[in-house]
């Protein structure tokens, strides 16, 4: 199948899915589940990608598992939150800002995630149609960074479910072991990820997309959907607790705090 071929199927279908997940949230109230469900519509595409390419057989068959594993852990993490908690601050205040236009800029909003759903998967396609053979260094790299990502990601979410959970700890700020060193080490491993099918793609006609993809990531994490709402809805909740920890510790890499060097 046409690289052409599969990417217009994939838009098709993740256009219909953010369509019928854009109802469903109009009954419900809770626009998050698009997040949960950009995680499952990545991997479900960059799977398919994977499996229907020209590719090497055996790198297409390490990119549909790395691919389907990270996207189950990420889209259980985020439906666990979407599930138990009320809906997140970012789309609360977007229906605010929004008011009687809110539906609408809701479907706007969700075909673009289906959008960012195909975009996101290009990399995992151009890793699965590597032809090149056999297995090298540079696969065993993207693999050791795979799991060095999906290891530190999962790590943080489990150490900032910990600390929420507590509720001694409400209003306060998560210092907690990645916290300590990074305001946000679950985006950072996020976006490290993407780095594995730069190293898988190396020889692939479409490998120009995969540092495309790790620069699209960075942009997003730090300056459209990732840090900025965070950290807008922090200072809200946390105020000059969460400005000390702005002033202390860094953004994005994991560094020592200034009161640790």
């Amino acid at each position: 199948m046409s690289a052409v071929a599969q990417i217009t199927g994939a838009w098709a279908a993740s256009a219909l899915l953010m369509a019928v997940l854009w109802l469903i949230q109009r009954t419900r109230g809770n626009a998050a589940i698009v997040d949960v469900a950009w995680s499952f519509a990545t991997a479900s595409l960059g799977a398919w990608f994977a499996l229907s390419a020209d590719g090497y057989p055996p790198r297409r068959l390490i990119v549909a598992a790395m691919v389907a594993v990270w996207g189950a852990r990420l889209g259980a993490h985020l439906w666990k939150r979407v599930a138990s908690e009320r809906e997140d601050g970012r789309y609360r205040r977007m229906r605010e800002e929004w008011g009687a236009k809110t539906q609408r800029n809701m479907l706007i909003f969700f075909q673009i995630q289906a959008l960012w759903a195909v975009m996101f998967a290009l990399p995992m396609l151009a890793a699965a149609r590597n032809t090149s053979a056999p297995l090298g260094w540079l696969d065993g790299v993207g693999v050791a960074l795979w799991m060095v990502s999906l290891s530190g990601e999962s790590i943080a979410d489990r150490q900032l479910a910990r600390f929420r959970a507590n509720r001694l700890n409400r209003g306060r700020v998560c210092r907690d072991g990645l916290w300590r060193y990074s305001r946000h080490p679950n985006y950072f491993f996020e976006w490290l990820h993407w780095w594995a099918y730069v190293c898988l793609a190396a020889g692939s006609p479409l490998w120009w997309i995969t540092p495309v993809g790790v620069a699209t990531m960075l942009y997003f994490l730090t300056k459209v959907t990732g840090i900025p709402p965070t950290e807008a809805h922090a200072l809200r909740s946390r105020g000059d607790a969460y400005r000390e920890y702005q002033r202390t510790t860094s953004a994005f890499i994991p560094w020592p705090s200034k009161g640790q060097r």
